[in-house]
């Protein structure tokens, strides 16, 4: 085998070696727009139906760079909407009903990285608990479960490598993984925390040698997140929040995202975020009616930003009505 050939093996085996243990999952920098991508626990929480649009390029501008693309929805399935109480003649106090507390959700996403591509779905469903006297949803204890079933594939459409090479010949170019992932969470009008994990069973096979008994699983991962927000008087609130990343490779995997958003009147928010190792966010957006509109820019702080112009991730969300509870034909389970 001639030189070149023995380097594009050798750099197309570390990157998949790299790439399967490290970035088996895609990486969000608006986690808080969206929780239930990393815990399914979260599908339905605050009551609204939801439809929402993820698209994030990581490192702009470098051949080969991770794209993500996820579409997710989420409601709340719920008892009917209101009751009205008489009080004095032609008087009527309207009052909301207790919510349902089951949750449902799910998305479909494309994440490439590489010659690697990862395509798939999962449904959600979370139960959440009123907990105290109140029976809204403004305090819940929340379990959430989804399964997940995805092609991981080899994908060299459009992509340079040596057709020769037995690294990528002798594997299998694509498998198909269904998997389980579990979540719990507690939030309350003011503050949440949430822990997740994923690929419960581990996966199966990932690239096997066809003739061969040699067998590679996916990583667990680890999320632990949280927020708390403070009123700073008239219209303006402030949202401080952390995001804990972890696998199975435990302290070599660990990442924390330190994350403060300002808001006015829930209609404009800006914020900055710093993931450790890697990079500071820049956090934009504003809310129009029933829309969200959201935008972060990811400057790395490795030396990666010699090579790229950053990472952009866009999120466009849809809630229907003040709260789901208006949809009086839909009853609890």
């Amino acid at each position: 085998m001639s030189y070149p050939r023995q380097a594009i093996s050798v750099i197309t085996l570390c990157f998949i070696s790299l790439f399967s243990s490290a970035q088996q999952i895609p990486m969000y920098s608006q986690y808080i727009m969206n929780g239930s991508l990393v815990n399914p626990s979260f599908a339905g929480k605050d009551g609204y139906t939801t439809f929402n649009l993820t698209v994030r390029e990581q490192w702009a501008g470098l051949k080969g760079a991770p794209e993500t693309y996820a579409l997710s929805f989420q409601t709340r399935i719920l008892k009917d909407s209101y009751i009205s109480k008489s009080t004095i003649v032609r008087s009527k106090v309207v009052r909301p009903t207790r919510g349902g507390r089951v949750g449902i959700g799910g998305y479909v996403f494309n994440d490439r990285n590489g010659i690697m591509r990862r395509t798939g779905l999962q449904a959600q469903y979370a139960y959440h608990i009123p907990v105290g006297e109140k029976s809204d949803y403004t305090n819940n204890l929340s379990f959430g479960l989804a399964l997940t079933a995805y092609q991981y594939a080899i994908d060299t459409e459009g992509q340079i490598y040596d057709h020769d090479d037995p690294y990528l010949n002798q594997y299998d170019r694509s498998v198909f993984i269904p998997d389980f992932n579990f979540g719990v969470s507690y939030t309350t009008a003011r503050y949440y925390l949430g822990f997740a994990m994923t690929n419960l069973m581990r996966g199966t096979v990932l690239f096997t040698e066809s003739n061969a008994g040699n067998l590679r699983s996916e990583l667990g991962h680890y999320f632990l997140t949280g927020g708390v927000k403070i009123p700073l008087g008239g219209n303006w609130e402030l949202e401080p929040s952390g995001f804990l990343k972890s696998s199975d490779m435990l302290l070599q995997s660990l990442q924390l995202d330190l994350t403060t958003r300002v808001y006015y009147r829930d209609d404009y928010w800006a914020g900055v975020s710093w993931r450790t190792n890697d990079a500071l966010i820049m956090l934009i957006g504003l809310r129009y009616d029933r829309f969200y509109f959201a935008y972060a820019f990811d400057f790395a702080l490795t030396d990666i930003r010699n090579h790229s112009l950053g990472s952009h991730e866009l999120t466009l969300a849809l809630k229907f009505g003040d709260s789901a509870r208006r949809y009086r034909w839909i009853n609890a389970y």
